[in-house]
């Protein structure tokens, strides 16, 4: 898969959602908004717990999403791979699938810069 393709995708695919689904797009964008906003908890954090999450819950799109924005937060490589780790550890084997995924949308992610 390329992730950053898949990413761009996925954008897209939400915009048209929302021409469909305005209120619902349009809440959900605000619960985004609001979940990873700066407080106690760094946005940067925030990208990176929603990472884990992403792994554990086997879902393609939600990692294209959040390796994205973890580094766009500033997450470094080893950040990103702790975390990866960590899902592993709370998921298991198929965590390891996913995470095994997530490492090489964040190669991709890289690579595009």
């Amino acid at each position: 898969m390329n992730y950053p393709e898949h990413f761009d995708r996925i954008k897209k695919l939400m915009k048209e959602l929302g021409q469909e689904i305005p209120s619902t797009m349009k809440a959900f964008q605000g619960l985004h908004h609001a979940g990873v906003a700066e407080g106690a908890l760094s946005t940067k954090t925030k990208e990176l717990i929603s990472l884990g999450i992403a792994i554990t819950v086997r879902c393609d799109g939600c990692i294209a999403f959040h390796v994205h924005d973890a580094l766009e937060a500033g997450a470094t490589n080893e950040e990103i791979t702790e975390t990866i780790g960590v899902a592993i550890l709370m998921g298991g084997g198929p965590s390891v699938m996913y995470g095994a995924e997530a490492l090489e949308a964040l190669k991709q992610f890289r690579d595009n810069e």
